[in-house]
């Protein structure tokens, strides 16, 4: 690899053409090298303690809210205020950070769009560098698109509210090393979204707003805190400028969302119910719990004891701290099959009355499609309101540690293990190949519903749990599976597209991470080896 550019200690290893000198510009690349000097160090000691705290539940400790903190989560507080640009977002779209996706995204009939570095965005060195490129053009409001057919794309007027959403703390952008380590990705997303964007945000009256994923703990968001802070110091910028949206969507913060929010309270503007993360994350964290095991995938649903309570807990500490609390995303596509569609929308409808009488603010949507028939649950839910701020839960009984863990009950089955093996495989395919957002059997699969695919075949090895087929699931069994699901997935996708694409080695990744004595934490750490 050639060494093309080196800074104060950062080292590139992919050549500067044209596009990256637009993005990693000498004062760009000055800001992220300072970022990534004074924060990593702190980020890998954060990282060590996740080990730490998953280390004491696997040896039988379950989560809990944590007694020397209990005297924030008692006292009076709100955060320190929100946008007016971000008042309304009763509608958000997510994507990948691809050119049309943003331009589509942004004229959908939506308040926000979430571009994403994250769980739909396979990072390969290109898709990054195009992603920051993307987002430049967007703010600037000169963003367009030709398709091969002639066809042009571009901004109509007043496009959605844009968001960033940047990697979470344990990815690393191995192209950028410092002091011979890859830097981490999250620093990498944040500096050159934000330098190269936040005057012309500001200047229009919007701001630089990001959302965060994976956190664990209140000390992880005091340390974004932190990097808010010292960036707005740097650009003269009033303290405040910079806001966020947090995304609760590992099983240990659900116990610290009161923290969370005072941790950042200057930055946040709400959080987020990451829904199909939390599922992955309350089987990784509780793996070692053989009464925990969660069933089928597709009977883990919202109105599950464990779930309600996550998303009427969410509800309650934010409204009571003056911030927003976003609902989950619906996955479902609209289908050109009358009778599919209107299944689909009928889903999706009855998946977000629930959250709109919970008392969420907004929701998010994967399809543009799928805007109008949420715009108008939320519509209904918030008549003249732009969010649901003044619904409080007080009444609500007090949502306590058994209840945000309570075991799901559900079948297991071999339809249900098999779908996982099939989803799981294309996925992963489509991830090692570039592709981080796939449609799969009529739904917009991201990383999230991958990891729950993997990790609940593992737990069921792990635990010797039996299929309601009374079959026992073993290492063997699941290998069995992958075998002939790979036959089902070659026969639905045809040898032409199964031969050309990376489906050997898709399996390979899948064994090995289903089949380990340990779980892997994350399938996209393995899967970014294998990422050009």
């Amino acid at each position: 690899m050639n060494q093309q550019a080196t800074t104060t200690e950062l080292a590139f290893n992919q050549p500067f053409s044209e596009r990256e000198r637009q993005i990693l510009t000498p004062e760009a690349v000055e800001f992220l090298s300072e970022l990534v000097a004074r924060f990593t160090p702190q980020r890998n000691k954060l990282l060590a303690a996740r080990t730490q705290v998953q280390q004491e539940i696997d040896a039988g400790k379950l989560p809990d809210f944590i007694s020397e903190t209990a005297s924030i989560r008692e006292s009076e507080w709100t955060i320190r205020g929100i946008p007016e640009d971000l008042q309304d977002r009763r509608v958000e779209i997510t994507g990948p950070v691809e050119r049309k996706m943003v331009i589509n995204a942004l004229n959908a009939n939506v308040k926000v769009f979430m571009a994403d570095f994250e769980d739909s965005l396979a990072p390969n060195w290109e898709k990054v560098i195009d992603g920051q490129i993307n987002l430049r053009d967007a703010v600037k409001g000169t963003i367009t698109w030709t398709s091969e057919a002639g066809k042009i794309y571009q901004l109509k007027p007043n496009p959605a509210v844009l968001i960033c959403r940047v990697r979470g703390l344990h990815l690393p952008e191995k192209h950028v090393t410092w002091r011979g380590e890859a830097i981490p990705g999250s620093l990498f997303d944040f500096a050159l979204y934000f330098f190269h964007n936040h005057e012309t945000l500001l200047a229009k009256g919007s701001g630089p707003y990001f959302y965060l994923p994976k956190t664990q703990s209140w000390q992880e968001a005091a340390w974004w805190s932190e990097v808010f802070s010292y960036t707005e110091d740097r650009f003269s910028l009033p303290r405040g400028t910079i806001k966020a949206t947090l995304l609760i969507e590992t099983l240990p913060a659900v116990f610290q969302m009161d923290e969370i929010l005072h941790a950042m309270r200057d930055h946040i503007v709400g959080l987020n119910c990451g829904r199909w993360d939390y599922i992955f994350s309350y089987i990784k964290t509780l793996k070692n719990h053989p009464d925990r095991v969660l069933p089928d995938r597709q009977s883990v649903t919202m109105d599950k004891p464990f779930l309600n309570a996550y998303s009427r807990l969410l509800i309650k500490t934010c409204h009571r701290r003056g911030a927003f609390a976003m609902g989950g995303m619906a996955a479902f596509i609209p289908s050109k099959d009358t009778q599919r569609n209107d299944w689909v929308l009928n889903k999706v409808k009855a998946d977000k009355e629930l959250e709109a009488n919970n008392g969420h603010d907004g929701t998010w949507i994967a399809h543009p499609g799928l805007g109008d028939t949420v715009m108008a649950v939320f519509d209904k839910a918030l008549g003249e309101n732009k969010n649901q701020l003044r619904v409080t839960r007080e009444e609500d009984a007090p949502i306590t540690a058994q209840a945000l863990l309570a075991p799901c009950e559900g079948e297991r089955t071999e339809e249900g293990m098999r779908a996982n093996i099939r989803v799981a495989v294309q996925y992963i395919e489509a991830w090692i190949s570039g592709n981080g957002c796939v449609p799969i059997y009529g739904l917009m699969e991201d990383a999230a519903t991958a990891e729950i695919s993997r990790t609940s075949i593992w737990q069921w090895i792990h635990h010797q749990k039996t299929l309601s087929n009374g079959k026992l699931v073993t290492k063997d069994l699941f290998r069995q599976m992958l075998a002939e699901e790979m036959q089902v997935i070659q026969e639905e996708l045809g040898e032409q597209r199964f031969s050309h694409g990376r489906f050997v080695e898709a399996a390979r990744l899948m064994e090995q991470i289903t089949t380990s004595d340990e779980l892997i934490d994350f399938l996209t750490l393995p899967g970014y080896r294998l990422l050009a």
